[in-house]
This record gives C-alpha cells, structure tokens and sequence, in this order.
C-alpha cells in the first residue's frame, strides 16, 4: 500500500485562474496591478498569506500581520463568488484519486484554505476518499518549506499507517516550490507539467513527470517506471 499526498490547486482543479481574479478584486482597490505573468512567475505556489506578503512588499507597501490578514480574510468571499461558477476538474483527476485511495491513504496538503478544498472536493464527488487535509491554515510557512508535507506524514501516522509505508509516500505537484517542499521532507515527488515545463520540474526535483494529471500512471507514482 503506498499514500499519496495531493497538491491541490493546479493538480486536482485548474482554478489558478479563479485565484487571480479573486486577488485583483482584493489588490485593485489599494492600487496594486496583478498581471498573469507575475502571478505565474513570483506569486504561484504561495499560500494567500505569503501571497499577500510578497505582493505588497514588491509593490512598496507597508507590510503588517493585521493587514495581511484582513487581505487574506477579504479573497476569501471573492474566491468563493468566482468558484462557484468558475471552478474547472483537471480531466483524471478524480479518477486517479480514487485508484490511489484503493492502494493507501490520500491526504491534500495545500497552500489553499480549508473551507475552499472541501466545497471542490465536494464538487469532485471524492470528499469522503480523502482521509485528512493539511491546509494552509495548518502551517506556518508555505511551500517550498517542508512543514505541510511533515504534518502529513504525522497525520499518516496518527491514521495508523506504519512507518516503512509512510516513508514510500508519494507527492503530486505541480509548482517548483511544491516539489522542493515535497523532497526537503524526504518523499518522492511525481510531477505534472500543468503550470511549468518538464524540463524545470525535474530540475526542481521532481522524481517522475507527466504532462498532465491524467497521465500519471500507478507505476510511476509508486517509483515502478521513471
């Protein structure tokens, strides 16, 4: 039985689209333009709060916990309002979900907020395939630290997964700093070229790389095929 830990955004749903509207709705206001290569390049792969972060400090405002939060608690409705008529399924997705919950555990371990993967889990028809969520407002840092992918090797073991099983846990991502989260915590790392090129992926780290979600077969997640 082999886990499988699951990025969220840009793996199972595309909605990167959803997140940059979501970010000029809250941005535009303070006078703070977002372009689509900006938020590829600098911004992608953050969760909100480093986000937020990142962008007024690269946009010469002052930065402060109060006022990255109150950033942070003002996408949320406008995420949702979008979501609900914008969310796309990456093609596979749910059905590779549900062949790796018939070969161990799932787990998501995501930049995003909690309550926004359960409504699009809900969307997949998956949620009850999914054994825990580390989400960002379990962690500290995000990606790429490791903390989000060592949270979830506890949360294997507290879901009775014995050890040499946790340590053959494999990571699909689709960011640079998801794949350096993944290998800092010692796991494998399977890839898909949703967001970034092959090339950069396996130079990132990333063990195995397929060119989207629905190609990523059981053999390469569990380390049988490069």
């Amino acid at each position: 039985m082999t886990a499988t830990l699951f990025d969220f955004n840009g793996v199972l749903v595309d909605d990167e689209h959803v997140h940059l509207a979501a970010f000029r709705d809250v941005l535009e206001p303070l006078g703070i333009t977002l372009t689509e290569d900006a938020y590829v390049e600098r911004y992608m792969g953050f969760d909100d709060r480093g986000a937020f972060t990142a962008m007024l400090q690269d946009a010469g405002h002052t930065i402060s916990s109060v006022r990255v939060a109150a950033l942070v608690a003002a996408k949320k409705p406008a995420y949702m309002a979008r979501i609900e008529e914008g969310l796309r399924i990456f093609p596979g997705a749910a059905d590779l979900v549900r062949r790796r919950a018939a070969r161990g555990k799932v787990g998501i371990v995501s930049g995003a907020l909690e309550h926004e993967i359960r409504y699009c889990l809900g969307r997949m028809g998956i949620a009850e395939l999914v054994a825990f969520i580390v989400p960002a407002e379990a962690t500290k840092a995000c990606k790429p630290d490791p903390e989000g992918y060592l949270l979830a090797l506890q949360e294997l073991a507290a879901h009775s997964v014995p050890l040499v099983e946790r340590r053959r846990a494999v990571v699909v991502e689709d960011s640079l700093a998801g794949v350096e989260a993944a290998k800092k915590a010692g796991l494998r790392c399977a890839a898909v070229a949703h967001a970034y090129d092959a090339a950069s992926l396996a130079a990132a780290g990333a063990d195995v790389v397929a060119a989207t979600i629905a190609d990523l077969t059981d053999a390469m997640l569990d380390g049988e095929v490069a």
